[in-house]
């Protein structure tokens, strides 16, 4: 159970749900949004500033692919037994 009180996604309603549908619109891979990100749900304002930040740092391509970056990240999430 989350410490954060984050909105899930059939709980989404204005500002929120049009994050999440932008999010979901860039990754229509993905079922649902990921926790990391509903983390940040209860300030909307500030979860669309993280999603572009992270789209224009972690997700593209630069002198590693955004693979590579995908790849570090989910190592350094597994040394920090992080579930994200």
């Amino acid at each position: 159970m989350p410490w954060i009180n984050w909105i899930e996604d059939d709980e989404a309603e204005g500002a929120v749900a049009e994050v999440y549908d932008s999010w979901k619109a860039l990754n229509p891979e993905r079922l649902s949004m990921p926790d990391i990100l509903k983390c940040f749900s209860p300030r909307p304002d500030f979860l669309r500033q993280v999603m572009e930040f992270s789209n224009t740092v972690q997700f593209t391509d630069g002198h590693l692919t955004r693979h590579e970056k995908e790849l570090i990240a989910t190592y350094v999430s597994a040394l920090n037994q992080c579930p994200y």
